[in-house]
């Protein structure tokens, strides 16, 4: 049976995005990240649930918290390529949550400080499109794997939203 987290709509809610995007530098309890993302537990508890049983969240640690035990979630970005489309509506629904959390982290962009924007519906040659897509797979891999936790001291607070695919022919 297929469910929401067979495929990449799993991704499709702004709160699983910045979840991965947190958990990526460093391992957090759904209370930790609870409190860095401004949110409940329970509704931050319940995503990294449905983000852990998709893959794309592991169990880095369990420690123990006022007589409890607390799991400690980490994204390795390289699952991200486990999950899936099932369809063109599963892809048109993560570019609008996409959309939507760029638009959240643009009201944040630090200004003065260069940038690089840059949008583009044109024809290459394949193997143009192969280079430039790969290499900007092994940037962003380069940046989730520099990623630490939030406000570490000589950091500084990025973004990087990039969708690049082939398009079919009209």
């Amino acid at each position: 049976m297929e469910t929401e987290l067979d495929g990449l709509r799993v991704l499709a809610h702004p709160l699983r995005l910045r979840i991965l995007s947190l958990v990526t530098g460093a391992a957090m309890s759904a209370a930790e990240a609870a409190r860095e993302l401004g949110e409940s537990q329970a509704n931050v508890s319940y995503h990294m649930r449905r983000l852990h049983d998709a893959g794309l969240l592991e169990i880095a640690e369990e420690v123990e918290i006022r007589g409890g035990r607390a799991k400690r979630f980490r994204h390795n970005h390289d699952t991200g390529s486990r999950v899936k489309a099932r369809g063109r509506e599963d892809h048109v629904l993560l570019a609008a949550t996409m959309g939507a959390e760029l638009r959240r982290r643009m009201t944040h962009r630090a200004l003065g400080v260069p940038g690089a924007t840059t949008d583009a519906e044109l024809w290459v040659d394949p193997e143009v499109w192969h280079r430039v897509r790969d290499t900007v797979m092994a940037l962003a891999g380069e940046l989730h794997d520099a990623a630490r936790p939030p406000r570490t001291e000589g950091t500084v607070h990025v973004n990087a939203t990039i969708a690049l695919f082939q398009m079919d022919e009209e």
